[in-house]
């Protein structure tokens, strides 16, 4: 028997710290295989993939990490066949909806001894409000289908905004447990017993039957009885989130009660990214970054992540996450690639951007 559980998020929300400390603190005796689901051709984490199936890396602790693309169902089939692992963790692609990675597995379920264990999505209390205006569909979809949600940064959250933030969740998911404690003060083992503490089956039968609902929704609204624009959300005003916490939610639920949508990922977000040899200075990386966060004429750019050469003959590696960047040294890669995800977003300018 495989246990598995799935730890969703948005980009940037800190799935990977999260799975790092249960490993650590709760895994260290079991076999386990990461499994990533990566959005689009590029992967994130894993370095660029143009073929569809199963890359394989060694993690620390003695982890096997699996990421996959193209047929998610057969590909998870393989893991468990291959690796036959105590315990599967699998960490979405951040634009993935929950409740699609839910379906496939029960799907896999019906053929494979596994059991699920936790259902989570991990929230970035500092962006949550700015993201469910943005991307209501695919943020909602994370929270509404978890049976515990476990909030990040929340140390760096004033009080009556994380109490708000909390009132929000409940309203998306009322049975959900939320983790507001910052996690260097819970023990691993403590925040594993809070999250699985649900009959997750009884939440996977619901998901499958909201996922043949949302695809009927989704074939009548191609029937022209329906519609709605897919720039709802108003990238002009993402920054304007601190407020009107009421007015946003009756503002999702007014797009999204009376007509359900089953857009998937690439419905919405666009990713470019480029292998390159090109050698960078860290002030183009550096400008480049902080253009893609202060202006909207490259589109909303939601991540970016490289690792370049550059001139001088070191190696320049950037993350950004939703208008917040950093940029450190690193060892030499097998060659420069980097990666941009979000909305509406203009390729050519951010070609031009980093001078490529």
């Amino acid at each position: 028997m495989t246990e598995v559980d799935i730890i969703s998020g948005f980009l940037g929300a800190g799935k990977t710290t999260f799975m790092k400390k249960l490993v650590s603190d709760v895994f260290s005796d079991e076999k386990v295989v990461i499994v990533e689901n990566e959005f689009g051709e590029i992967g994130i984490d894993s370095g660029f993939l143009k073929d569809t199936g199963i890359q394989v890396s060694e993690i620390n602790g003695g982890c096997v990490c699996c990421t996959l693309v193209g047929d998610f169902t057969k590909n998870l089939h393989d893991v468990i066949r291959t690796y036959h692992p105590d315990r599967i963790l699998i960490e979405p692609s951040g634009v993935a909806k929950l409740s699609d990675i839910e379906v496939s597995v029960l799907e896999v379920g019906e053929s494979e001894e596994i059991n699920v264990g936790a259902l989570v999505t991990i929230v970035n209390a500092l962006k949550a409000r700015k993201q469910i205006k943005a991307f209501g569909e695919f943020f909602n979809d994370q929270i509404e289908h978890a049976t515990a949600v476990v909030l990040s940064r929340t140390q760096k959250m004033e009080e009556d905004k994380l109490e708000a933030l909390v009132d929000q969740i409940k309203l998306l998911n009322k049975e959900a447990v939320v983790i507001t404690t910052p996690w260097d003060q819970l023990d691993g083992k403590k925040i594993f017993d809070a999250i699985t503490g649900k009959d997750n089956l009884a939440v996977f039968e619901l998901a499958a039957k909201h996922h043949e609902e949302e695809e009927a929704e989704h074939h009548h609204d191609h029937d022209g009885h329906c519609h709605h624009d897919h720039d709802e959300h108003d990238h002009h005003d993402h920054d304007e989130y601190d407020h009107h916490d009421h007015e946003e939610h009756d503002h999702e639920h007014e797009h999204g009660g009376h007509c359900h949508h089953h857009h998937h990922a690439d419905d919405i977000f666009t990713t470019w990214g480029r292998e390159t040899a090109h050698k960078f200075t860290r002030e183009t990386i550096e400008n480049a970054l902080k253009a893609m966060s202060e202006s909207d004429e490259y589109g909303y750019i939601v991540r970016s992540k490289g690792i370049v050469p550059a001139e001088d003959g070191t190696w320049i590696y950037f993350d950004l996450v939703d208008g917040e960047y950093q940029i450190r040294s690193g060892e030499a890669d097998v060659t420069g690639r980097l990666v941009v995800i979000g909305t509406d977003v203009k390729e050519d300018k951010v070609e031009e951007l980093f001078g490529i």
